[in-house]
C-alpha cells in the first residue's frame, strides 16, 4: 500500500512576541553568507546521489557536508537534506522504513530549530502524514506542543487527563510507553580503498533484528558487549559475493565461538556446558525466520553442519543476491548506514584463501 502523503490541516498559530532586531540581522547575515566551497561541493555531491537514488551514499556525504558548516543556516540545510534521504530511504525499503523515517524525522526537527523554512516544514508534514498514515510512531516522546501548534501527543493528553479518574496510572503509562525499537551495532572499520590507495575509517550501522532471531542477535550483542569482535579482521571477502569477519580466536576462519552456553556444542545438542569446552560452543540455528538474503544483509557464518554459528558472519555488498544461502545460513540484521563502507570493503584486493592483502580491520563493535 503507498503511503498517504496528504497533510493533516494546520491548527490555529498560538501568537508570540517576534524576534528582536539583533536576531534579524545575525540571521539576514546568515542566510547572505555564501557557503564555503568545500560545503558547496558536498553539497551537491549528495543531491546528486540522490538524484541516482544512492540515499545511503548520500547520508555519508553529509556527514561531510556538517563538519564544513560555519553557521545554523548550513546545517540547517544539511540537516533539511539528510531528512529528505531518509525519507527516500523509508519509501525504498519498507523492512527498515520506521528506523529510516524516525531518523529522518529527527533531522527535520533540528533543522526547523535552526531555520524556520518553509520547505522543511513541509517535506516535515508530509513525512509525518507518511508516518501516521502507516502506523509508525514519531518517538517525540511527551512533547505536547511544536511551534505552537498541539502534536498528536497533545491531542491525546486531554483525553488522557479525563481518564486519570478513571484508570489506573499504570494503565495510562503502558499506554503512553513508545515502543522500544531493535538494538542497532555500530562497526567501525578501517581499510585500504581500492581506488585512492589510501587507509580508509568508516562507520557501519546495522539494525538487529531480534524478533525474527533473537539468538543470533543476542549471542552478537553479547561479543559485542564483551569486546570479543574489537580488533579483528575481515578475513575472507569474495568480490560480488560477501564480506566475512568476526573470527575472534584465529581470524582465519577457523576459530570462534558462541558468546554464551546456548545448549549446543559443535552443532550438537547438549544438556549441560561442561559438555564441552567453551571453545566449542555455538547456537542453534534460525534460518527458517523468513528473512533473506540481499544487500546489505547480515548473516551467520557456520560449517556445512546445522547449528555451527559462533561468532563468525558476513555482510552482503550492493548488487549480491546469494538466495543459495536463504534458509541455511540465519540473515539477523540489516546495514542503515555506511553501505558505502561495505561495498567498499568488498572492492578491496585479495590473496590467497580470499583474504586481503592490506587487513581490513574491525576496530570496534557498539551497540546502541
Amino acid at each position: 500500500m503507498s503511503p498517504v502523503l496528504a497533510v493533516p490541516p494546520p491548527y490555529a498559530r498560538i501568537l508570540r512576541p517576534g524576534p528582536s532586531v539583533a536576531v534579524l540581522k545575525e540571521t539576514s547575515l546568515a542566510l547572505h553568507m555564501p557557503a564555503p566551497v568545500e560545503l558547496a561541493n558536498s553539497w551537491s555531491s549528495a543531491e546528486v546521489m540522490m538524484q541516482k537514488g544512492d540515499h545511503s551514499s548520500a547520508l555519508d556525504e553529509l556527514r561531510t557536508s556538517w563538519d564544513l558548516c560555519e553557521n545554523d543556516t548550513q546545517r540547517a540545510k544539511t540537516l533539511k537534506m539528510a531528512g529528505d534521504a531518509g525519507t527516500a530511504l523509508g519509501v525504498e525499503d519498507p523492512d527498515m522504513q520506521r528506523v529510516h523515517w524516525r531518523k529522518a524525522l529527527k533531522s527535520y526537527r533540528n533543522s526547523m530549530k535552526m531555520d524556520q523554512n518553509k520547505e522543511t516544514r513541509k517535506a516535515m508534514n508530509n513525512l509525518s502524514s507518511m508516518m501516521d498514515a502507516n502506523a509508525i510512531s514519531r518517538g517525540v516522546g511527551f512533547q505536547l506542543m511544536d511551534e505552537g501548534n498541539p502534536t498528536p501527543f497533545g491531542l491525546f493528553a486531554i483525553v488522557a487527563v479525563i481518564m486519570m479518574s478513571l484508570v489506573a496510572v499504570k494503565v495510562i503509562s503502558d499506554m503512553l510507553t513508545e515502543e522500544e525499537g531493535n538494538p542497532v551495532v555500530s562497526m567501525e572499520v578501517s581499510y585500504v580503498d581500492s581506488e585512492t590507495g589510501q587507509r580508509t575509517l568508516g562507520t557501519i550501522d546495522i539494525e538487529l533484528f531480534q524478533d525474527d532471531a533473537p539468538v543470533h542477535v543476542e549471542n552478537m550483542v553479547l561479543h559485542a558487549s564483551q569486546g570479543n569482535y574489537d580488533n579483528t579482521i575481515f578475513h575472507r571477502i569474495i568480490d560480488d559475493f560477501m564480506n566475512q569477519g568476526g573470527d575472534i580466536d584465529n581470524q582465519d576462519g577457523r576459530g570462534g565461538n558462541a558468546a554464551k552456553w546456548f545448549g549446543y556444542c559443535n552443532g550438537e545438542s547438549r544438556s549441560s556446558s561442561s559438555a564441552c569446552e567453551q571453545s566449542q560452543w555455538t547456537i542453534p540455528d534460525e534460518a527458517n525466520n523468513g528473512l533473506k538474503h540481499g544487500p546489505g544483509k547480515l548473516a551467520m557464518a557456520k560449517t556445512s553442519a546445522a547449528n555451527t554459528g559462533g561468532s563468525q558472519f558476513y555482510i552482503v555488498p550492493t548488487g549480491s543476491t546469494p538466495s543459495h544461502l536463504d534458509g541455511v545460513h540465519t540473515v539477523f540484521g540489516k546495514v542503515t548506514s555506511g553501505m558505502s563502507h561495505v561495498d567498499a570493503i568488498n572492492e578491496v584486493q585479495t590473496g590467497d584463501n580470499d583474504k586481503p592483502i592490506d587487513d581490513v580491520i574491525l576496530l570496534s563493535v557498539s551497540v546502541n
